[in-house]
């Protein structure tokens, strides 16, 4: 019919081109295999593919999932050092560039999850090294690392660790433990109770003697005496509890230390209003501010995390630890 012309014109004109424009290059791609292949043509040829490779490759750990190698001990036994894990990029909203802006954040982390995110205490070398390190380890599948310290070490721009505590939540650190309630609640939570009672994760742990804390408590007292010039004037009875400790080569408990080392500053110079704002700081706790989550690491002995640099923002985190593929003998869900 009369009406339908126009519109069988215009399909017959699309078929007209798209044919042409196929047999034209077809052509091409006949006369370009029938030259002599040349040293240039085929590094040039290689380097197209390398370069088309890397690409895809990034774009894959940006938007959809990161090969991650865990650099501490701070989470075993859930991870070890060296293990590698395959990261979902998505889980929380995409990134659009490494350290840039989030989009499509409908889902924010919940507690229990192990979760990746940016390392508040990172030391940039500058825009370009940083740009360039993460080009290289994303390229390479966490292969290869040029982000190294002094020793020759990887440096962690990046942390794992298992999201502990939520926004509302107050969290408060005595002898390796962790106590906790909610924003407006009286009630107070012991961490490991809690896990118990709610089917979660207990891999969270203290590997520490808890025998040992009375040395602990002790070495931090003994170094508020040091600090303010007092070591002769430290009560013996310190001096004899840290004897525990002194020849211990493990790891300690440095929040511990610390703390006990703010109470007995405010302690010797109670009119010091400095020293005692630092103890105050200990007594209250950790406040989890809305759009933040506090991350700990399982190894509560030997981990730095949030008790250290505080609550992480949910910008900060760029996703979620699904699986570890290395090594092949503990392949399997990280939970």
């Amino acid at each position: 019919m009369w009406y339908f012309s126009p519109m069988a014109n215009y399909f017959d004109w699309v078929q007209r081109v798209t044919e042409n424009f196929l047999t034209s290059k077809k052509a091409k791609r006949a006369a370009t295999v029938a030259q002599k292949r040349t040293f240039k043509s085929e590094l040039l040829s290689w380097l197209d593919a390398i370069v088309f490779a890397v690409i895809f490759v990034l774009l894959i750990n940006q938007y959809l999932f990161q090969l991650f190698m865990i650099p501490s001990p701070s989470m075993v036994e859930t991870l070890l050092i060296k293990d590698r894990v395959f990261v979902s990029k998505n889980s929380y909203g995409l990134e659009l560039y490494p350290g840039g802006k989030k989009i499509f954040e409908r889902i924010n982390p919940i507690r229990d999850e192990v979760i990746v995110f940016y390392n508040p205490q990172y030391i940039s070398k500058g825009p370009v090294f940083d740009i360039l390190s993460q080009i290289i380890y994303m390229g390479t599948f966490s292969l290869v690392n040029i982000d190294l310290d002094e020793s020759g070490n990887m440096r962690e721009r990046l942390y794992v660790k298992r999201a502990a505590l939520l926004s509302g939540e107050t969290g408060f650190f005595n002898n390796g433990k962790l106590y906790f309630k909610g924003e407006g609640e009286s009630t107070v939570y012991d961490e490991q109770s809690f896990r118990q009672n709610n089917n979660l994760s207990t891999a969270p742990h203290q590997s520490l003697d808890k025998e040992l804390y009375p040395a602990i408590n002790a070495y931090g007292s003994l170094l508020a005496y040091q600090e303010l010039n007092m070591g002769d004037s430290a009560p013996k009875h310190l001096l004899q509890t840290y004897q525990k400790i002194a020849a211990y080569s493990a790891s300690v408990d440095f929040y511990q230390i610390e703390k006990s080392k703010a109470r007995s500053l405010s302690q010797i110079k109670p009119d010091d209003l400095e020293l005692r704002s630092e103890k105050a700081h200990y007594n209250k706790g950790i406040y989890v501010p809305a759009n933040h989550i506090l991350p700990l690491g399982d190894n509560r002995d030997n981990s730095q995390d949030g008790r250290y640099f505080g609550p992480v923002s949910y910008k900060e985190i760029i996703g979620k630890v699904k699986f570890r593929f290395w090594p092949l003998k503990r392949m399997g869900k990280v939970l």
